[in-house]
């Protein structure tokens, strides 16, 4: 009677499973991960929803029969198993992490085992017998496990957690880059805080007795730790009065140039075009020069230089350069254009071998990395000039002989 009840109760669960949970899923699709994270971590969840459900109902038929005088071994074993089976696909769906699957599998398993045959408490007294004292203060084996064992699943938990805010306030569409950096930010400093304060409740740390010596701390960290905070609270200030945002171009008083990739609690990252991470701190963007390229306007001004002979036909070659650049697919140019941002050949200087020219163009985005069009027009130009015979000069020198007749003589 009881193996027949333990199957009921595990086929009235997987037909609830099947027609409320999977069936619908099947239905509608898989679900983009990248795009949904939460409905990614429900997705995952709904996997569990068939165990969960048959240790309910091996719950309730467990409690019935108890109630009844008849003997429920079977039912009760099935339970501590399907429990124990639970926990380890929960382990194995959603700890990626090798140490901390380990953990709980190693350690995490026979405690939650001993905890359903009733042999914890035995346990732990053995445990908190194995003490020792320093001073009026006592460290028990089982203080000591806790705190370690805790500790590790506490700081595992807020990383995964803060991993998956983060990602969660990001995929908001609805808000500014900034804000959710904001919000990205203030989630994970909160969380770090619920769980630092979580920890020292495990460790038994009376948090009214450290008020005082807070106040001390916090007088003391704000003194040695200036430069922390102050990048911190820069990072903050920046994100909400959006003077930087993600995927800006900067260049900085120092000469580095870079995108902003991303925003940490004491720095931002630049990513150069050669692939380098530079991490600046917050503070530099607010208190020294910054260049932003691409803040305003993604367009941008720049310049090639080159010269030409002095017996060139200056307004003819200027009219075919022109041409020659506005050529370039990058290039703005055409009809609807501004005058402004047409591309412009104009005269720089008169230099020692000849006349000096430049080309102003604009482009969208920066002339570097993926574009690269100066160096594309410095090309067609020189094809240009040697297509219409216009000479670039070469260095030139002029020799007078004062002394006619020495020379002749050398």
């Amino acid at each position: 009677m009881q193996a027949a009840l333990v199957a009921s109760c595990y086929l009235v669960a997987y037909l609830c499973y099947y027609y409320v949970v999977k069936k619908p899923v099947i239905k509608h699709g898989p679900i983009d991960s990248d795009e949904h994270p939460i409905a990614n971590i429900l997705l995952r969840l709904s996997a569990s929803v068939y165990p969960v459900l048959a240790i309910v109902l091996l719950k309730l038929s467990l409690i019935g029969i108890e109630r009844s005088q008849y003997p429920a071994w079977l039912v009760s074993l099935s339970l501590t198993l399907a429990i124990l089976l639970l926990f380890y696909s929960l382990i194995r769906e959603f700890v990626a992490n090798p140490l901390m699957a380990r953990l709980f599998k190693w350690v995490g398993l026979p405690i939650l085992l001993l905890h359903m045959v009733g042999f914890l408490p035995e346990l732990i007294d053995e445990l908190k017998a194995i003490s020792i004292h320093l001073g009026n203060i006592e460290f028990t084996l089982f203080g000591l496990l806790r705190v370690l064992i805790f500790g590790a699943v506490l700081f595992w938990l807020g990383r995964v957690s803060s991993r998956f805010g983060k990602d969660v306030i990001r995929k908001q569409e609805h808000l500014d880059i900034a804000t959710r950096e904001v919000f990205s930010k203030l989630f994970e400093v909160g969380l770090f805080c619920f769980v630092f304060i979580l920890l020292l409740n495990i460790m038994g740390i009376n948090l009214t007795a450290l008020a005082v010596f807070g106040g001390a701390l916090g007088v003391g960290l704000g003194l040695g730790l200036q430069s922390i905070a102050s990048n911190f609270i820069s990072g903050i200030i920046i994100l909400l009065d959006k003077s930087l945002t993600i995927g800006d171009f900067v260049e900085l008083d120092g000469g580095q140039k870079g995108f902003v990739r991303e925003f940490k609690m004491r720095h931002a990252v630049l990513e150069t075009y050669d692939g380098k991470d530079v991490l600046v701190p917050n503070e530099t963007f607010i208190s020294s020069l910054l260049t932003n390229w691409t803040h305003k306007d993604p367009k941008q001004r720049y310049r090639v230089d080159f010269s030409v002979a002095y017996d060139t036909d200056v307004r003819t070659m200027v009219e075919i350069i022109k041409e020659a650049v506005a050529s370039h697919p990058q290039v703005i140019s055409g009809e609807g254009i501004p005058f402004e941002e047409q591309p412009d050949c104009e005269i720089d200087s008169f230099g020692d071998n000849g006349v000096n020219m430049f080309v102003e163009f604009w482009i969208e985005g920066i002339d570097d990395g993926k574009n690269r069009v100066g160096g594309d027009l410095l090309l067609i130009i020189l094809e240009t000039l040697k297509a219409h015979d216009i000479s670039i000069p070469f260095p030139q020198r002029e020799v007078k002989i004062l002394n006619q007749s020495a020379a002749t003589v050398l």
